[in-house]
């Protein structure tokens, strides 16, 4: 089962439409996570539109209309693991322990938020990803989006995918 992970998509805020190697990808996923701060529902819309099967929530930047179709924590179980998204986790210092307790029965946990790429595990087994952001780079060097698989029950095959600058 392939996985396609993005968040803090940000439309048309920081960018006009979504990167062309992020489009070229839903088709390949069995399963979207989008980890909120969409920011216009046509992103919902088009995501919606593509893709297998979508999970996404809803972050702090997003407005009535798509708090209104999103849940703010959202949950799924896939080929036997446990998954949790959600937009935000607070600082950086302490996450895993926090989204450990938080979230005693996941086994991974997509969010979004800071831009920032994130991999960790925590020490209950918990496994945080964050995608970053496949608009808006920040303080990165590069904007991003991750994939991954499910095989044989466990997850793996997990890639960060830099995305070229825009023009």
């Amino acid at each position: 089962m392939r996985l396609l992970l993005t968040s803090d998509t940000h439309l048309p805020r920081r960018a006009k439409r979504l990167p062309e190697p992020l489009l070229d990808e839903l088709p390949r996923a069995d399963v979207v996570f989008h980890a909120g701060d969409w920011v216009d529902t046509a992103t919902l819309d088009l995501l919606e539109s593509r893709s297998r099967r979508l999970v996404g929530v809803y972050g702090n930047n997003d407005g009535p209309e798509l708090r209104a179709r999103l849940p703010e924590v959202a949950y799924v179980e896939l080929d036997g693991l446990r998954f949790g998204v959600i937009h935000e986790t607070g600082p950086a210092r302490g996450r895993e322990a926090r989204c450990a307790a938080r979230f005693p029965d996941l086994d991974v946990l997509v969010f979004g938020h800071s831009h920032i790429p994130w991999d960790t595990t925590a020490a209950t087994g918990l496994r945080l990803l964050n995608p970053g952001s496949p608009t808006d780079r920040r303080r990165q060097p590069q904007c991003t989006y991750m994939t991954a698989a499910i095989t044989d029950g466990r997850l793996d095959e997990v890639e960060l995918h830099g995305l070229p600058p825009r023009r």
